[in-house]
């Protein structure tokens, strides 16, 4: 990834517009570029300010991005409407917003509506509600035993509502106390999250390795854009480490963005920080309600909240005053987005913090490999915490080999694995079993004809969720209830499921272990952020024996009592043509094993595999994370693939597989000639349909001396493929599917 440069830093400048001037007003829609409009009589504008201008016979929002391009004649231009009574957008994010569409290859208008996701956020915000409070009744006011005990209640302020309650009367009663001067009505302005948060309080006790990682990280807060990777084992602290950055950001009066790859499931994050700074932060994630995003969308762009904590979508907020941004878990897949404007929100926040010139942490147990090789190359720097706090040792960890240990017919649980969760629960202790299935069962067919149940729309089995009672596709979300006959040989009841998933694992530790507390921590098995923190407190309460989960249990998960952990198929992530394959499942694994022991008990953890001579088991086993790195490093040297080389995968798709396949190989014929690039495809893509088209790949290859968006846009600027069939570009890709 390019960092901007000092000629793209000066392009921007601050220039005032007066009646009559032309400016240009980029929109929110996936445009081409910014549209020329007039500043009409009486507005004086500048670049960033939010406005209101006519298109065709609707009204939209937009930012004015600067000098108008002259493209539209002085007496063919619209007037701009009104400005909006909102804060500009920030320098910082209008670079953010130009240098993200041209390195991912999107209009600068889909990128500017990731920024104005919150409409209603641009218009005035309601009035702040009221509350009512008794004073001195006049003389002439006619008191009933209903005003009596309205008075008598709002001795402290409450709303109409609230007080009405009380006092056992309808609303009219306040309304009519409140007219007549018996009632103070008092504003009560609404609480910002992230606006209190306490830099003063005293932080957590520090081992000296986590004072010293801290001071340094403490010490960037006093210059100007840099990097710091911030590694540490699973357990070693690094979130209380960070913390101390952030108090330091809050004593200069700064924004601090904390991206965390899955804030929904992060309930010990939040408690953790309210313990720290006494109040809680600010939240940005897709579980919000519409009025809550409009609140923090709002607080954000005012600079009335402090410290957001948030998904990757939280890069793009109106931070006026932004002084530190971390990423925690930076080598976490779920930064990546993949609809839309596809871009990876990590390397991305890299790019705010050049910009707006301010240090960034990325922090993890388990770096990607670019981050690893951004170090070597001098680009980042490193600062490691190679302990566990509090004295807790790293666990033991170990393979089952299951050629030698196999597990009896329909089961999943190798006779170790279940030895040892037996000798864990009769300690006392916690257990835990991973297994990144979601559901019952991987697939469904038929005894008879051996049909498979596939979804409709896409290239994908579907699912069976036995606990909800139904199918569903994991791609596209298609559900359907299981059929009670084949609709191949209309054989009843024949449908087997095939491989486990987390449901048919419960099955079976309820069949082994039967006075065990079991409970399945799956993504589609929390409803939101309160039933995840729920099931977290039910396992710090002793209440679950053996927590089953996906991947979502390796997001940070702190269990005190939790000593051993079973891996039911470490091979899992290993298959497939994936060139991260490894590196995932190395990180993976690494996450889940580092659950264990992570206080005064010894953790212990068991990774049932086919391949114990693989590569990541043996580092996994060895505990030689840089052994494995260098390996992995390597191998993508010798193949010139991403860090050494780039990528750039074109995904063709439409509901006409013939014109698809036409388009696609039109493209093909057209890809650049050049000794440094090399273009693979076109293919049938893993998922040749998805979500209903048809789907096919090309892949660009170059080396890392290629600025292959410029290559890319001559590439498809000579094709002008049909209505209904669409070209994804997606730079630096990490799924191929």
């Amino acid at each position: 990834m390019l960092f901007p440069t000092a000629n793209f830093q000066a392009q921007f400048s601050v220039v005032s517009f007066h009646p009559g001037d032309a400016v240009a007003v980029l929109l929110p829609l996936p445009l081409a570029g910014s549209y020329d409009y007039t500043v009409g009589p009486g507005q004086r504008l500048a670049a960033g300010d939010f406005v209101q201008v006519p298109l065709g016979r609707r009204q939209v929002c937009g930012v004015v991005w600067g000098e108008a391009s002259g493209a539209v004649a002085a007496e063919k231009r619209r007037s701009v409407d009104r400005a909006l009574d909102l804060p500009p957008l920030p320098l910082a994010s209008r670079k953010l917003v130009d240098w993200v569409a041209a390195y991912t290859l999107s209009p600068p208008g889909a990128v500017l509506r990731m920024v104005m996701s919150v409409p209603a956020a641009l218009e005035p915000m309601p009035p702040d509600p009221v509350a009512f409070v008794a004073a001195a009744p006049p003389p002439a006011l006619k008191m009933t035993e209903a005003r009596r005990r309205v008075l008598a209640a709002a001795r402290q302020p409450m709303p109409a509502a609230e007080l009405a309650r009380q006092a056992g009367v309808g609303t009219s009663v306040i309304k009519g106390l409140a007219d007549a001067g018996a009632l103070h009505r008092i504003a009560r302005p609404r609480p910002v999250a992230g606006a209190l948060a306490d830099w003063r309080r005293a932080g957590f006790p520090l081992s000296d390795d986590q004072a010293a990682a801290a001071a340094g990280l403490r010490a960037k807060l006093a210059g100007d854009f840099s990097v710091t990777l911030l590694e540490g084992v699973t357990g070693s602290g690094k979130t209380e480490v960070y913390f101390e950055a952030v108090a330091e950001a809050l004593a200069q009066g700064r924004q601090v963005l904390v991206l965390l790859p899955e804030i929904a499931l992060s309930a010990q994050w939040l408690a953790r920080f309210e313990r720290r700074f006494g109040a809680p932060p600010l939240e940005w994630h897709s579980e919000l309600g519409q009025a809550s995003r409009r609140e923090a969308w709002r607080a954000v762009a005012e600079g009335r909240s402090r410290v957001v904590v948030g998904a990757r979508s939280a890069l793009f907020l109106p931070f006026p005053n932004l002084g530190l941004i971390i990423v925690d878990e930076e080598h976490d897949g779920s930064f990546k987005q993949e609809d839309g404007v596809i871009y990876h929100a990590r390397d991305m926040a890299v790019v705010r913090a050049r910009l707006g010139g301010l240090p960034i942490i990325l922090a993890s147990a388990t770096p990607s490999l670019e981050t690893q090789v951004n170090v070597e190359a001098g680009r980042y720097e490193r600062t490691h915490l190679p302990l566990r706090h509090g004295g807790a040792e790293m666990p033991d960890l170990a393979v089952i080999d299951m050629r030698r240990h196999a597990p009896p017919r329909q089961s999943w649980l190798s006779p170790p694995l279940v030895a040892a969760v037996e000798e864990a629960l009769a300690s006392g202790e916690q257990a835990m079993l991973f297994l990144n299935r979601r559901g019952y069962a991987p697939l469904t067919l038929c005894r008879g004809c051996g049909f498979r149940l596939q979804c409709p729309h896409c290239t994908a089995w579907l699912v069976e969720h036995r606990l909800a009672g139904r199918l569903q596709c994991h791609h596209c979300g298609y559900l359907s209830p299981k059929p009670s006959v084949c609709p191949q040989c209309q054989a009843e009841d024949s449908f087997a499921a095939c491989g486990p998933g987390v449901e048919r694992l419960a099955e079976e530790v309820a069949a082994k272990f039967p006075a065990a507390r079991t409970r399945i921590m799956a993504s589609d098995t929390l409803s939101g952020p309160r039933a995840a923190g729920e099931l977290i407190e039910s396992m710090e309460r002793r209440e679950i024996d053996l927590l089953i989960g996906t991947q979502v249990v390796a997001k940070g998960h702190h269990f005190p009592l939790l000593t051993l952990v079973g891996v039911v198929d470490a091979d899992l992530g290993l298959a497939g043509g994936d060139l991260r394959a490894a590196e995932r499942t190395f990180q993976l694994l690494s996450q889940v094993a580092g659950r264990a022991g992570r206080a005064a008990h010894k953790g212990r953890v068991l990774l049932q595999t086919y391949q114990p001579e693989d590569k990541v088991m043996r580092a996994l086993v060895s505990g030689d994370a840089e052994q494995f790195y260098r390996a992995e490093a390597e191998d993508r040297r010798a193949a010139g693939m991403p860090p050494f080389g780039k990528l750039v995968a074109l995904i063709v798709s439409g509901p006409d597989p013939g014109q698809v396949d036409r388009v696609a190989a039109q493209l093909a014929r057209l890809a650049p000639r050049d000794a440094e690039i090399e273009v693979l495809g076109p293919a049938p893509a893993p998922l040749a349909l998805l979500r209903g088209r048809h789907r096919k790949r090309l892949l660009l290859k170059a080396s890392r001396s290629i600025r292959v968006q410029g290559v890319v846009r001559q590439w498809l600027a000579q094709l002008h493929p049909p209505n209904g069939v669409r070209i994804q570009v997606d730079v630096d890709p990490y799924s191929f599917v």
